[in-house]
Parts: structure tokens; sequence; C-alpha cells
């Protein structure tokens, strides 16, 4: 029987848990906070470049909230644009991670189980470079006299280079190579648990091979593709460093305009206020998420 004074302390598994909050409160709602009250402030030629939202003076607390910021990004269509372009090259990426995806993972899954791990180990090992790194590999094989027109040239198919570089098809192709593992690895994880006894009995039942695989596998899979797609689409609306390297003047996506606010223009509350929103529109596809998330779990209980 338990004491009075053990019932009243916290078990073993409040510890467990109380880690990962404290974790997430330091690293996340505090720096959060930070940013949505710099959102609020005044621009000022200061170090920080900021005016105070709080002040003291004759015994009196003040507080002075500053909407313009929000209000001023609601009024310039260059920040309208930025946030429409970063979900379109959002979108249009985690499809075709998705596309060229599926099949790997679905053949890694149905590969003899002594060859998957070194299948994995291919797509993940390019991951232990440095992003940096890569891209700036990616800069040297598609500019103008790189490898891919060097190839291409002398092999006859094109009588001039290509303009790759410095352009949305650049983006596109960096994007999509740094970020297929996160939705080969998830969609992986769910297709190598299937049962293909479900496969035969579709096609004994009369399915042609490709029906069964649409009738059956996918389905089964879709919290997989869920959650690679997830995995993709989030960090892909903030991403930077590839729209700045490989990206041209056309190319308007959010990293880019928060950098140009932070540190071109040294306008942080313009800059806060615009993460701020850019977290607000995320919100939508991490609620889906966890959603799924939890009806998975329900299902598997």
């Amino acid at each position: 029987m338990k004491s009075p004074l053990r019932r009243l302390l916290p078990n073993g598994r409040f510890w467990v848990i109380l880690v990962p909050y404290l974790w997430l409160l330091l690293f996340f709602l505090l720096p959060f906070a930070i940013v949505g009250k710099i959102s609020f402030s005044q621009a000022a030629i200061a170090i920080p470049p900021y005016e105070p939202i709080f002040s003291w003076a004759n015994n009196t607390l003040n507080v002075a909230l500053n909407v313009g910021n929000y209000l001023f990004l609601a009024s310039d269509s260059l920040y309208f644009a930025s946030y429409l372009g970063s979900l379109k090259i959002a979108f249009f990426s985690t499809l075709i991670c998705l596309l060229i995806g599926y099949p790997m993972a679905h053949a890694i899954a149905r590969a003899p189980r002594d060859r998957q791990l070194v299948y994995l180990l291919l797509i993940m090992m390019p991951t232990w470079t440095a992003i940096l790194i890569r891209v700036y590999a990616w800069m040297g094989i598609l500019s103008t006299n790189g490898l891919l027109n060097s190839t291409l040239m002398s092999l006859g198919l094109i009588s001039s280079p290509l303009q790759i570089l410095n352009t949305n098809t650049a983006v596109y192709i960096g994007i999509v190579y740094a970020y297929l593992p996160f939705m080969v690895l998830p969609l992986y994880a769910n297709l190598v648990k299937h049962d293909d006894t479900l496969l035969e009995a579709a096609m004994d039942l009369g399915a042609s091979r490709i029906k069964a695989f649409w009738t059956v596998t996918i389905p089964l899979s879709k919290s997989g593709i869920i959650t690679g797609s997830m995995l993709v689409f989030i960090p892909v609306v903030g991403e930077f460093v590839i729209p700045e390297l490989l990206g041209g003047p056309d190319t308007l996506m959010i990293g880019k305009v928060l950098w140009q606010e932070f540190f071109n223009n040294r306008d942080w509350p313009v800059a806060s206020a615009l993460a701020i929103v850019m977290l607000a529109i995320l919100l939508i596809p991490i609620t889906l998420f966890h959603y799924n998330q939890a009806r998975e779990m329900e299902k598997n209980q």
C-alpha cells in the first residue's frame, strides 16, 4: 500500500512526459512568443532594431501594440505572392516526391530482406552530407558550363547550353533531391508491413495486378502517404537555402523574403509578422497530420 506522501508525488510517467514538454517550451514556445512580441513592435534605428512594446513611466505600465505590420502584409501584393509561391512550390515538390518515392519504397519493401537495409542506406547516405554542400554540387551540375549541359552537348542532343540554373526548374530539382528520403522512409515503413496474401486474394477474385494494387495496396498505404507528404510539404514551405542558391529573381518563396526583411531591410517587426503568418498557415497541415496520426493509433489499439 502506497503511503500518502508517495501518492502525492508524480509517478514515473509524469517525469518522462515532462522532458519533451520542457524541450518544446524552451525551444519552440518561448522563441515563438518572442517573435510574436516583435511582430507587434515598431521598427527603429537601434540595437535591436525595434521599439519596446512594454514601457514603465510614472509608475504606469504602458503597452503599445502595433498591428500596422500585419496590415502592411495584407496591403502589399509581394508578400501574398511569396506565400502563394511557397505553397505552390511545396505542393508540386511534394507531388513529385510522392510520384518518385512511392515506386522506390514499394520496390524496397518487396526486395529480399537482406537487401532492404542496403537500399535504405543508399537513400539515406546523401543526407549525411551538409545540405549546403549538396546544393553547391547541384549548382555545378546545372550551370551553363556544368556537367549536365556538357554531357548533353557532347552527345549531340542540344546545340547550345540549357538555362536551368536560376530558374524554378532548378529549385524543384534541388527540393526533390533533398526531401525525397523523407517521403521514401514513411512509405517504406508502411508498405513493408502489408500482407501479400491480400493481393493474392484480390487476384483470385478476378482483379488484375494493377487493379489489385489500386484497390488494396494504395488504400492500405494512406497513412504512409499522408505522413511522407507532411514531412516534405511543411519544411519546404519555409525553405531558404535551395531557392536562394538555385532559384532566380522570379523565384518568390517566403524564406527568401524573410531573409531580406531581417538582414537586408533590417525590418524585424515586418519579418516577425511574416513568420507568424507562415506558422499560422502551416497549422492547417500540421493539424491534419496529427489528426491522421491519432486515428491510426486508435486503429492499431
